[in-house]
């Protein structure tokens, strides 16, 4: 069979002419990105691209057109609202939801609660300041954008257009402009398919519960009504940017830089010294995976240029399929820099790879992967005693206990919230870092929002100052502070909401004093620590954490061994937990 006629095939079986609605788009994009990636010729890879773009072609109109709901109801989460482009997000439902944060700013004159959350005291204030907006790599992230833009317009916004941006710059474009809030259109680290949108308040990190259900309550409103509040009748949601009024462009890395410079005095990063150096040591090589997402545009900027040798860029091309991956900084997706670093001569070797929306990052040496969990304790480590830096450090609960038995033995005090990165609010600026165990980070100093780029930043300090690879300081710091093993999983589960919380309640059945089987043994438990699910603490410091996902149909559980060999069995213990209280067969 030819190319052309698996694509018709493809094409027939997904798609139903001029109906968006029973087309599963995406599902023929799978479909063509894998026969893309297994064609052996530029022509017939070329001829796979050709398929894809019509389908692409598709989704756009049905982006543009859709008038009616989205197929699943509006909810702000722990990161904002997530859903399938065309299907959830379209320029409609967006343009609702961006009306929806304007009558919360209409709303908070009247309310001293929501004033406090968003820092600006009154409508016209949140219309001067402004707002910056930018988005990912996603397909129609400029078409999402410009419907957010033309109604901000519309009500006399300022806007500063970031475009393609990562979310960490966004934030620092908030703070170094003084503008009211950001709109970000991305979904994170979600497959292809997904598109997202976040909201960040005044002080530029993930906004508070009191904000996000607000705007879930008045988009679900909105979202449904003929005539939306905020958006005049008529109004051409794709007005281009040059006709706009109050328009500035916004160089979102440029603010980024001036912010770590602001900082220097609380976190100690010289960062112009320090990319100076890194241009001059050819004992050091850098190697990053984009992932095609929003970092690609930024690297080499963001370290200067530095000798295009040393910094070794994989997946930074234009691709808003990921080349069929679940674009996620995972052990599987981090085997393309580990390669790439094997065969590299130079000592002192630097590798991480970034998700779409670059607020996540994970680590390497060329040798070990690093995670969050040590890369986090090693921050805490090298701005206390490196930098010589003091104060407290933020994690969140599902984090590995590395960072606390550092903190310990230094004699600070450690914040550990639920999962969500806004629980670190109240230490913001107090903590010298927070950080969470899904590969997110930040340092005092700097944004609220985590921030693949200050992580790179602190990874390329800590290797130059100390003259050790990544994997020989951790090495130290573990035969110091003790060795931690953790790892994380997730099950889809049908129950939801309330059901599902009931379920996840029989869990309380093991509290302190009681016994768990793992392995061939028992472990009894020490402790029980409920603010964010259950993580029952075991008298040898491992553990096993089970809570609800905030932003998918799944229980997630985390465990942290003290030696190597006991994680997996903590893992099947965790499954077996779920499978007593019926989550699992």
């Amino acid at each position: 069979m030819t190319i052309e006629k698996e694509i018709e095939l493809i094409l027939s079986r997904y798609t139903v002419e001029e109906n968006h609605k029973q087309s599963n788009y995406f599902d023929a994009i799978k479909q063509l990105v894998a026969g893309r990636a297994g064609a052996g010729e530029a022509q017939s890879r070329q001829q796979w691209q050709g398929g894809i773009d019509r389908v692409y072609r598709l989704v756009e109109d049905e982006m543009l057109s859709n008038q009616g709901l989205p197929r699943a109801v509006i909810a702000f989460g722990t990161s904002g609202w997530r859903g399938t482009l065309g299907k959830d997000l379209f320029v409609h439902s967006v343009a609702a939801v961006t009306a929806a944060i304007l009558n919360l700013y209409r709303q908070a004159e009247g309310n001293a609660e929501l004033r406090a959350a968003l820092g600006v005291d009154s409508f016209a204030e949140m219309q001067q300041r402004g707002c910056v907006v930018g988005f990912d790599n996603r397909f129609g992230g400029p078409l999402l954008a410009l419907a957010a833009v033309n109604v901000l317009c519309a009500n006399g916004v300022k806007v500063f257009y970031a475009g393609e941006a990562t979310t960490g710059a966004l934030s620092a474009s908030v703070l170094i402009r003084k503008a009211a809030f950001s709109i970000n259109l991305t979904p994170s680290h979600n497959p292809m398919e997904y598109g997202g949108f976040k909201y960040n308040a005044a002080d530029a990190g993930p906004a508070a519960p009191v904000l996000t259900d607000a705007i879930t309550r008045f988009a679900g409103e909105y979202v449904q009504q003929d005539a939306v509040p905020f958006i005049p009748a008529g109004c051409n949601l794709q007005q281009p940017l040059a006709e706009l009024p109050g328009v500035v462009m916004e160089d979102a890395l440029e603010s980024w830089r001036q912010l770590v410079r602001n900082g220097a005095a609380l976190h100690g990063i010289a960062y112009d010294q320090l990319l100076a150096d890194l241009a001059t040591n050819d004992e050091v090589v850098v190697c990053v995976d984009a992932v095609h997402g929003a970092s690609r545009r930024y690297l080499r900027r963001l370290l200067n240029n530095p000798p295009a040798d040393r910094l070794v860029l994989l997946r930074d091309s234009q691709d808003p399929t990921f080349g069929g991956i679940a674009p996620e900084p995972s052990s599987a997706n981090m085997q393309p820099v580990m390669r790439t670093l094997a065969v590299r001569s130079e000592p002192l070797k630097i590798g991480a790879i970034i998700d779409p929306d670059g607020d996540r990052i994970r680590f390497t040496d060329g040798v070990i992967e690093i995670s969050m969990n040590q890369f986090g304790a090693m921050a805490y480590h090298f701005l206390h005693e490196i930098k010589g830096k003091r104060g407290m450090v933020a994690k969140t609960v599902a984090s590995s206990n590395l960072a606390n038995a550092v903190a310990e033995q230094l004699g600070e005090e450690v914040f550990e919230p639920k999962v969500g990165f806004k629980e670190f609010k109240p230490v913001i600026n107090k903590a010298l870092v927070y950080f969470e165990e899904s590969d997110g980070i930040s340092i005092i100093g700097h944004t609220p929002e985590k921030d693949a780029f200050i992580g790179l930043i602190l990874a390329i300090d800590m290797v130059m100052t100390l003259k050790k690879s990544l994997g020989e300081y951790l090495a130290e710091i573990e035969a110091t502070f003790g060795c931690f093993y953790p790892d994380r999983d997730g099950v889809v589960v049908s129950q939801q909401g309330a059901t599902l919380l009931q379920t996840l309640g029989q869990l309380e059945q093991y509290g302190p004093g009681s016994q768990v089987r793992v392995g061939d043994g028992l472990k009894t438990i020490a402790q029980v620590i409920d603010v964010d699910g259950r993580k029952m603490i075991f008298e040898d410091g491992s553990w096993i954490m089970i809570r609800p996902s905030g932003t998918e149909p799944k229980v997630r559980f985390y465990v942290e061994a003290r030696n190597r060999e006991e994680t997996t069995l903590l893992v099947k213990s965790a499954k077996s937990m779920l499978a007593e209280i019926g989550l699992l067969p």
